[in-house]
């Protein structure tokens, strides 16, 4: 899942450095709603801004344990 959410990141914001030591500084507003929106639309689970925090975007490994606990919330 996170090599996954890794593609996912480098189509949608090709200019963003997804390797980068912590994600979140890398992206604007408009880079952390994308990624809310592809992750809930492609995993089927629900992201608010309440998920955008920097813990949750540190890495596409955060953003896939991310999506996990929504997937066991559900």
């Amino acid at each position: 899942m996170e090599e996954e959410i890794k593609r996912m990141i480098e189509e949608a914001l090709p200019l963003v450095d997804v390797d980068a030591e912590m994600l979140f500084s890398e992206l604007d507003s408009l880079g952390v709603t994308t990624i809310l929106m592809l992750l809930s639309e492609h995993y089927h689970i629900e992201l608010t801004a309440v998920d955008a925090t920097p813990k949750n975007f540190q890495s596409p490994k955060t953003l896939a344990a991310l999506v996990k606990r929504k997937q066991n919330e559900a």
